[in-house]
């Protein structure tokens, strides 16, 4: 049988990864399509995908049992996900703790994801002509900055995750943020709260599950 869920997506996208990892903790069925966003200057920018997002970005969620409806943007898919299904849940329910968890999540996703991001660095090279190690040295300037903020924000969880023993909306989109830090060879242990939750979530089936290199349409 069909799933209801379809999510479009890149394999090595760490919005799509955020939500392969939500889906998974849900325990919700779904499809993949995949949207390269490098091949042919960027499927993302072809009329047929801008006609289903016009945000020509990935994530994109369908929800056929709910009217085909479309969800662009990862946080708001998660959210999406966690009021529309039952299943373990991905905030807390306490609301200083829900707080808390949005505003790591947030940081995350749109303070430190989006200057770093393919596109961005693409940019940064194919416009403005700055070499790679100077494009390297931006990319680690601004992730240095953004994981020190988030290892000091985890304080507040002490040795917790950001459901006590279980992951969630943060730790969605914690992972594959380390995951492309990683990328560059980045030394991590500088943030040893961040290590701790990388070493409880990854091996995890939801996290093994979403990780970029056992998708359908990874090399």
């Amino acid at each position: 049988m069909r799933a209801e869920l379809t999510l479009y997506g890149y394999w090595r996208s760490s919005a799509a990864y955020r939500v392969r990892i939500a889906l998974n903790l849900k325990g919700l069925a779904y499809e993949q399509v995949p949207v390269h966003l490098l091949k042919d200057g960027g499927q993302q920018h072809s009329d047929a995908y801008l006609q289903l997002n016009p945000q020509g970005l990935v994530p994109l969620l369908v929800d056929e049992g709910n009217g085909g409806v479309r969800i662009a943007q990862s946080l708001a898919i998660l959210e999406y996900l966690d009021e529309r299904f039952a299943g373990p849940p991905l905030l807390p329910e306490d609301s200083v703790r829900r707080a808390q968890v949005r505003a790591l999540a947030l940081h995350i996703a749109c303070d430190l994801h989006p200057i770093t991001n393919l596109r961005v660095l693409q940019y940064l090279a194919d416009e403005l002509n700055l070499s790679e190690p100077v494009r390297t040295d931006w990319y680690l300037h601004w992730l240095h900055r953004g994981l020190a903020a988030v290892e000091d924000g985890l304080a507040v969880f002490k040795d917790e995750l950001s459901l006590g023993e279980q992951p969630g909306y943060l730790e969605a989109c914690l992972i594959p943020q380390l995951y492309n830090a990683r990328r560059y060879h980045v030394d991590l242990n500088a943030y040893p709260r961040l290590l701790a939750v990388a070493n409880r979530c990854e091996p995890l089936d939801a996290f093994r599950q979403a990780a970029p290199e056992v998708q359908p349409d990874a090399p």
